[in-house]
This record gives C-alpha cells, sequence and structure tokens, in this order.
C-alpha cells in the first residue's frame, strides 16, 4: 500500500495536536545532549511577530480511493508528519554612501526566514523536509523575497546536506550563540559599576538611537520599530559615564555623546516557548544540584550555580548591542548585569545572545562556554535573478557584527 505525502497550510482547527506531537518528538541538538522545544501551545507564536508569515505542515496518509473508504474514516487515518515555518521581513544587505563626509545609507532587501523545520524520526529520508523547504521557497517568491535564509548548528549534519547540497543554499555567517545561567543571587555589575549610569529607552528613543547608529549593520530590521514596540520586548538600556549628565532623549545625547556608551534590547522569549536539556547523566545533574543547593544555602558567597535546566525553562534574549568608545566593553558587561538580574526576577533559566563571531563587544559579554553555541550555521539562497543595489549578497564578506532579529528565534 503506498503511502503519500502532501503538504498544505497549517490549520489551527484541526494541526494543532498533531504539529504538538511532532514538536514532541523531535528534540534539536546534536551528540548526547539535545533541546526538547515547547511552544506553549502555540505553534504559530515563533512567526506571527513578523509582517508576513507562514506554516506549513506535511500530511500523511495511505493511498486508497475516498469510494474505497468513507471520507470521514480517511481524514481520520491521515497524520502529521512534518512542519516548517517561514517569515519575511526587510533587512539590510549593505551600505552606500553617497558623497564624502556623509554617513553611511542602508541598503535594504527582502528575505525570508525559514525555521522550525521538523520530521517525524519514522517518516525521515522519504523526501518530506525537501518538499517542505521547496514548498516554502515557492510560497516566499510569490511574497517578492529576493533571499531566503536559515540557521542550523554547525553539527546538525543532515541539515546542512538538506539546504546546501540539495537546495542550494550558501553558509554564509556563522555567529556565536551565547548562553549565561541565571543564578539563585542578582549580579553586581562589577567594579565599574561605580562608574556607570543605565538607563531604560523608550521605544521612540530605542528607535532613534538604532537608526542613526546601527542601520547599517548586516540584517538590521527595516521595521524595527515594529520588534520595539512589541509586547515582548522588555525595554531598552543604555549604560555611559556616570560624569555624564543624561540629556533627556536619544537625539539630543547623539548630539554629543559621552566617551563611552553601550546599548542592549531584552526580548521576553519565556512567553512564546520554553526548552529542556535532555541527555545529560544523572551525574552531572547531581553535581548540578550541588551547585544550587551552596548558593541558596550561602548567597553571600556568591558561588556560581547552574539553573535546573533539565525541566522546562524560559529565557531573555539580548538583542541589538552596541556601542562607542574606550570602555565600551565594561559597560556592555554592566549591561548584561542588569539583564541577568530582571531574567532572575521574571523566573528564567538562562540569558542568551547571539552575535557575529568577530563582533568587538563579544568580550564584555559573560557567558559560559559549556552552554555555549560557537558556530551557528547562517545559510543563505539567491531567490531572484536580479543583481541589486549590492549585487549578489550571497558573496559578499562578512562585516564585524549582524544584527539578531529576536522574532527569529
Amino acid at each position: 500500500m503506498d503511502y503519500h505525502v502532501a503538504v498544505r497550510v497549517f490549520d489551527p482547527e484541526r494541526d494543532c495536536p498533531g504539529v504538538e506531537a511532532v514538536e514532541t518528538i523531535c528534540d534539536v541538538g546534536t551528540g548526547k545532549v539535545s533541546l526538547f522545544t515547547d511552544l506553549l501551545g502555540d505553534p504559530t507564536s515563533r512567526i506571527r511577530h513578523t509582517p508576513a508569515s507562514l506554516m506549513l505542515v506535511a500530511e500523511g496518509f495511505n493511498g486508497i480511493d475516498a469510494d474505497e473508504k468513507g471520507e470521514e474514516e480517511n481524514e481520520k487515518e491521515k497524520e502529521i508528519v512534518g512542519l516548517i515555518r517561514g517569515c519575511i521581513k526587510t533587512v539590510t544587505c549593505g551600505a552606500k554612501t553617497f558623497r564624502k563626509g556623509k554617513p553611511p545609507s542602508p541598503i535594504y532587501t527582502k528575505i525570508a526566514y525559514t525555521l522550525g523545520l521538523r520530521v517525524s524520526p519514522g517518516f525521515r529520508r522519504r523526501g518530506i523536509a525537501l518538499k517542505l523547504v521547496i514548498a516554502m521557497e515557492k510560497w516566499s517568491k510569490s511574497m517578492g523575497a529576493d533571499y531566503a535564509y536559515m540557521a542550523t548548528s554547525n553539527g546538525n549534519e543532515p541539515s546542512l546536506r538538506l539546504f546546501t547540497d540539495r537546495c542550494g543554499y550558501t553558509q554564509f555567517r556563522t555567529p556565536d550563540i551565547l548562553v549565561h545561567p541565571v543564578f539563585a543571587h542578582r549580579l553586581r555589575s562589577g567594579s565599574y559599576s561605580s562608574k556607570t549610569n543605565i538607563v531604560e529607552l523608550s521605544p521612540s528613543d530605542a528607535e532613534i538611537l538604532y537608526r542613526l547608529r546601527f542601520s547599517t549593520t548586516e540584517f538590521f530590521p527595516c521595521d524595527i520599530d515594529s520588534v520595539l514596540h512589541n509586547p515582548l520586548s522588555l525595554g531598552t538600556f543604555l549604560a555611559f559615564n556616570a560624569s555624564y549628565v543624561w540629556p533627556g532623549t536619544a537625539s539630543a545625547f547623539l548630539i554629543d555623546p559621552p566617551e563611552s556608551w553601550a546599548v542592549v534590547s531584552v526580548w521576553n522569549s519565556k512567553d512564546v516557548f520554553r526548552l529542556q536539556i535532555r541527555g545529560c547523566s544523572r551525574v552531572k545533574r547531581g553535581l548540578a544540584k550541588t551547585t544550587r543547593v551552596f548558593d541558596k544555602a550561602f548567597p553571600w558567597l556568591r558561588i556560581p550555580s547552574i539553573p535546573n535546566l533539565f525541566r522546562p525553562f524560559g529565557f531573555y534574549f539580548l538583542y541589538g548591542m552596541g556601542g562607542e568608545g574606550p570602555d565600551t566593553h565594561k559597560m556592555v558587561t554592566a549591561l548584561c548585569s542588569h539583564a541577568h538580574n530582571m531574567a532572575m526576577d521574571g523566573g528564567c533559566g538562562v540569558v542568551v545572545t547571539e552575535v557575529a563571531s568577530s563582533e568587538p563587544l563579544r568580550d564584555g559579554i559573560p557567558h559560559w562556554k559549556r552552554l555555549s553555541l560557537s558556530g551557528d550555521v547562517w545559510c543563505l539562497k539567491r531567490l531572484c535573478d536580479g543583481d541589486g543595489e549590492v549585487g549578489d549578497w550571497t558573496k559578499s564578506i562578512s562585516g564585524p557584527s549582524i544584527f539578531v532579529d529576536p522574532r527569529d528565534l
């Protein structure tokens, strides 16, 4: 009996149980440790915050004519065996300078981001993932996207082979995912804290700052205002020398900025989905628990502890990190400590950020190497034939920084 698979648009009225079942059995990760993703009951939660989005499912069924079985019975035998999500937005892909002395202007392109590709283990190696990617690309082209990109770990060989060998994607950028555990005690900003002030910017002021200072950063979203005004964005925080008097607005700040300053925004991923580490030995679990017990019993010792990451946990994501001046690294560290304390109050397990491997401020970002991922692989594919203002973006040289949109998580 032939088994057929059809790709169609996700139907929230009938597909949620099937999608949840696929998500549950599809761990993400390589080696002995994997991450399980729990979308908190909303399969579209990871894409609905973008201007245009789509979710497709692969539905499997036996090749029996409707005449042989009733339509209702055939529907019952259908099952969700795969899924994929995608969204489209406009981002910076380069910069141009009109005349000497003027700041460069961003060059934008329309891009599709593919994420959440899942196929049930029992149905892999049947071409289902390829069907899902092709269907998503077809929709992306119909929406006017010039490029498509996806992200995977450098150890996920099946995913890399699918996208690079069979779908024509190019390995484009390799940013690092930096993870810091949330301790049971609050963090101080370090010895430099007495020399630093931190203020929270309004979304409008944050937009002004980002557009005037970071709009030429690769992958900067044209709709940064939508990101900053999103309910999941918990605020944008600016650190600067304590001797500097805050003028009250971002515009006035940029006219006469202090010698050193740094900025970061915080995104509440905890209310979208949760993660869980699977595959660790009992010994490692026991050692992690021991650190928590000592940290709770002797908080004044400020013992670095490992939160319980072996049950579902949420996290805050730091995005839009940047700054200027000789002390920027120290101010980034102060901002990360501030975000850690926010995450502690919010009941999170970790704080996460993603930066280019060559990011100048990377050394100022506290993280645990064992929890972090070096070499997240972003693959890019050109969907249109035109050259555009930047030429073929897939062949461009990587800059020092990238802007990681929190909606892409």
